[in-house]
Order: C-alpha cells, then structure tokens, then sequence
C-alpha cells in the first residue's frame, strides 16, 4: 500500500490474503513510534493490520510540514485509511487522532468502530495540567506538561525522562537518545495543540461503536478521563488491564491485543444507547 503522504507505514497481511474483515490500524502516542506495537501485531496476525510512524517521529520524520493540531493528524489518518472500512485502536495521544477521526466522519464514515486507551484530553477538566510524573516504566503519553522547554530536543529528553524514567533513559545507546531528541519537534508541537484551551472535537457526538481501555495501576488522571468518557459517549464500553498502567501495549500485549478484538468485534454495530 502506498499511502498518498509521505508517511512510514507497515501493512501486515493475514497469510499473504487480505482476507474478508476490516482494516485495524494502530495509532501511537506521543514521542513513541510503530515499532512499539510490534507484540500486539503479532497477536492479530490473523487480521489485515497498519502501523505507521506519525508525521515527525522515526521514519517519518521528513514528512513535512510537522501537523501542529491534533487535526492535521486526523488528516494523515485518514489518508492512510482511504475510504475503506476500518476499525481503528489509538494509543495515548493516537486515542486522540483515532477518535476525532471516527467524529469527523460522522455516520457516513469508513470507520466502523474505535478504541482508544488512556487519550489526554486536558479539555474535560479531569486532567491536571501539573499533574505529578508517573512512576518509572509508565510508557509515554500526551501529558500537557511535561515539555514546557522551548528547545525541542530537549523538551523530547525532558519527556522521555519524565514519563519512563531516567534509568530507561540511560540505558539507551547514543543514537537511541539522538533518535528521540529528533522527535522533540514533533512532540512539542502536538504537546502545544494540547495545552489549547478548546476541545478540538466533541467526542460526544461518536456515532460507531467506542471502546475505552485504561489500566489498573494507572494515573488519576489518565483513569479519570476514560471513566468520564464511558459515561459520556453512547454506548461506549470500558476494558480494564489488571496489572497494566499506561504502557499496556508494551507490557501487556495480550491484553492490548483482545482490546482491539473486542473492537473488531463491535465494528458495524448499531450504536447502543442508554
């Protein structure tokens, strides 16, 4: 597949077929890249899947010009979809683009259904904007505060350090740590889109089927606004990961992988409401 923009993306095809069902496409959060869904593919190698690296980060870092609102990734999205049905599963920030897609289309989208874990949304007021770091080994995420630093490579250390912890960072090699500095001016430019004061969408308005996940042992903040979001959006289902905190799809690929079935499952489904 040769999508229409400039972007990185990774097709992965059930027995070379692809076969009968739905796209799932994955979509990763902040400062983070495809390659971090790699266990969780392997566990839908049933299914036709994509990844993609997001304009700015990893391989598609020349991809430009940056998207500087949660829109402009929404566009990419949706490029990379083009017009076929597809059930779509949004990680962090990817939660975000994976969702205002799904809302944009409206009813007449090619978007059948949607999952999102743990999306930053600071807009509903469950989020604190100088909300505490997590503990170490709590993956990345689109956290409003956590790159005030108007040097982008530093603003991408900062984060990485902030979010999984400075021993994760130590251990990376000297390109490992480069690689990452690379990303800080995509990830501020999305942290910025962040800190607006305006909802960039109305989540409320979802007209596919929605499915929330969050982990046990995550954040407040992140448990917060998924619990507001099943209680907001019509006929929304909530997916629990015993164990899991933010990075799900990195320490519990099983778990993260029944989510995007269980998404599958619903696709094209009437809309339950209350």
């Amino acid at each position: 597949m040769t999508p229409p923009i400039p972007l990185a993306v990774t097709e992965h095809l059930p027995g070379g077929s692809r076969g009968d069902g739905p796209l799932v496409v994955l979509v990763h959060g902040s400062l983070d890249r495809s390659d971090s869904f790699t266990r969780v593919v392997r566990r839908l190698d049933d299914l036709h899947t994509v990844v993609y690296d997001r304009r700015g980060y990893n391989r598609s870092r020349a991809a430009l010009p940056l998207n500087v609102t949660v829109d402009g990734h929404i566009d990419d999205l949706l490029a990379i979809i083009d017009g076929r049905p597809a059930v779509v599963g949004g990680h962090s920030y990817g939660g975000d683009v994976a969702l205002g897609a799904a809302v944009r289309g409206g009813s007449g989208s090619s978007i059948v259904s949607v999952a999102a874990y743990e999306p930053p949304m600071p807009w509903l007021g469950t989020w604190s904007r100088r909300a505490p770091g997590p503990t170490a080994g709590e993956a990345t995420t689109g956290n409003a505060g956590a790159a005030a630093s108007t040097d982008p490579p530093a603003a991408a250390e900062h984060f990485f350090r902030r979010m999984i912890g400075d021993s994760a960072w130590e251990r990376l090699s000297e390109e490992g740590k480069d690689q990452r500095r690379a990303d800080g001016p995509a990830l501020q430019a999305e942290l910025d889109a962040l800190r607006g004061s305006g909802a960039p969408f109305d989540v409320t308005t979802l007209s596919v089927p929605a499915t929330f996940g969050m982990g046990a042992n995550s954040a407040s903040r992140h448990r917060l606004t998924v619990e507001w979001l099943v209680g907001h959006v019509a006929g929304a289902e909530l997916v629990e990961i015993a164990g899991a905190s933010h990075g799900a799809h990195l320490t519990h690929p099983d778990a993260f992988a029944a989510l995007v079935r269980s998404t599958v499952e619903r696709a094209g489904r009437p809309v339950q409401t209350a």
